[in-house]
């Protein structure tokens, strides 16, 4: 049944004339041309938009877009107003599209922390931006995708972060011990719309669609009441963006396995495994000239390097130096970690103690289930430890006086001598959340009942079933 399925849908799309320009080896199916003699191509090429506007594509957009949730665009609405704001635009957007007119609202700027310091600059378009992105997204995953390279991991149906990991350590363990570790300069501001707009009309003839497509790459950011056109860069926050990445970045792909080298791409993050530093030496300067001259685009050298893997990280993780490497979270994804969860144990002193453990514990989950591949466990543990003493300094310093604390340590089970002995010693909140008399009072049992997650039973317990 699915083998009919994607028959007939490859069928309707060569109908539409998604696919432009080239044989079945450069789409990577088995599509033939179903161009007559003498037939036009814009005539070829006319279904393409309407591909795109088909009525399950677009609801499957739509309740993309609605389960996404996300914050609204510069019109202020959200994604609880769409369905209202189809009702009453959607024939006019719809006519705008198809007569190749519809022209994007700006893009609401928003800026959040990066983890090595500085923010990112994210593009957040309209709701309806969003559902029009998606459903092209929809309509050109299944002409882009399958010609991807089998080491491009990033924003792929059916492909993860984890693969790409696994596919690290792999090539490590196969003897590449030395590593091209390659940043690009601020990759989805610096994109040159030309050169991305080149790549996708290689295979899209639909003008309308290479139009909107521009037309998303060009909008402005509203900034101080001003949306200028962009002349460059495509911004993060719209659903079109990582597949405009991938294709651009495709080409590097194929030069990468054109001349034999090993490598995991994931996105804009990208790393080439060699058997030697001279090796790495040559690829490096081999591929900064590459990019600059064929993709437009800036290798930052502060970030890049020829290095030992076990000492640069890959998507958070980190090899050890055996043999056949085993994989732990970079120190860096640890900081981070604790960074995010010191604000919520700030914001956790007014709270009850089970309150806080409840905002914990699915920042827990989900940090023990991306790294649920790693072999050392001892970063767990240490982390487990951490998050305990973090909690019982939060009774300390909710209990204040001395008074108090000799209370409630006689109430948890201490002597009277020892309780009077702690309560009075004179060391600060830190030093008493880690000493003896709160891992008595509070032991890790009573945090346990309590609800507690533990980050080292939560990382064993996804492993065992990947």
């Amino acid at each position: 049944m699915e083998r009919r399925d994607a028959g007939k849908k490859a069928e309707r799309l060569e109908r539409a004339g998604k696919v432009g320009g080239g044989t079945a080896e450069d789409t990577g199916t088995a599509r033939q041309a179903t161009t007559a003699p003498g037939e036009q191509a814009g005539e070829e090429a006319s279904g393409l938009m309407e591909e795109v506007l088909r009525r399950e594509n677009l609801k499957a957009a739509y309740r993309r877009v609605v389960r996404n949730k996300g914050a609204g665009g510069v019109d202020g609405r959200s994604v609880d107003d769409l369905k209202h704001q189809i009702r009453t635009d959607w024939p006019r957007i719809r006519e705008a599209l198809l007569s190749g007119t519809y022209q994007p609202s700006p893009v609401r700027k928003v800026e959040i922390p990066k983890p090595g310091g500085g923010t990112r600059m994210l593009g957040i378009p309209t709701v309806m931006d969003r559902m029009i992105q998606q459903a092209l997204l929809q309509t050109l995953t299944p002409i882009f995708d399958p010609t991807f390279s089998a080491d491009s991991y990033g924003f792929r149906p059916g492909r993860s972060a984890h693969q790409a990991v696994e596919r690290a350590r792999e090539h490590i363990a196969e003897g590449r011990r030395w590593v091209v570790d390659l940043d690009l300069e601020k990759f989805f501001d610096t994109v040159q719309h030309d050169v991305l707009m080149s790549r996708v009309a290689r295979r899209v003839r639909d003008k309308r669609v290479l139009r909107v497509i521009g037309r998303y790459l060009r909008a402005g950011i509203m900034e101080g009441g001003a949306a200028p056109p962009r002349r460059e860069g495509t911004p993060q926050g719209g659903p079109l963006s990582p597949l405009l990445s991938n294709i651009l970045l495709d080409e590097l792909d194929k030069e990468l396995e054109r001349r034999g080298h090993r490598f995991v791409r994931y996105a804009d993050d990208f790393q080439v495994y060699v058997e030697s530093k001279r090796a790495g030496e040559r690829v490096m300067a081999s591929l900064e000239g590459f990019l600059a001259k064929r993709l437009r685009l800036e290798v930052n050298r502060e970030k890049s390097a020829v290095g030992r893997p076990w000492k640069r990280k890959f998507l958070g993780y980190r090899t050890t130096v055996d043999k056949r490497p085993k994989l732990k979270p970079d120190p860096t994804s640890v900081k981070r970690l604790k960074l995010k969860l010191k604000e919520l144990f700030r914001r956790g002193r007014g709270w009850s103690l089970a309150r806080t453990i409840r905002e914990l514990n699915p920042i827990l989950r989900g940090w023990a289930a991306y790294y649920r591949l790693a072999d050392v466990s001892g970063v767990f543990e240490e982390l487990d430890e951490w998050i305990r003493r973090r909690l019982r300094l939060i009774l300390w310093r909710q209990w204040k006086r001395p008074r108090t604390r000799l209370k409630e340590l006689r109430k948890r089970g201490l002597s009277e001598e020892r309780a009077a002995r702690s309560a009075y010693n004179g060391h600060g909140p830190w030093w008493n959340a880690g000493a003896s008399h709160m891992n008595q009072a509070v032991p890790t049992s009573v945090l346990r009942q309590m609800g507690l997650v533990s980050v080292l039973q939560e990382q064993r317990r996804l492993k065992c079933i990947l």
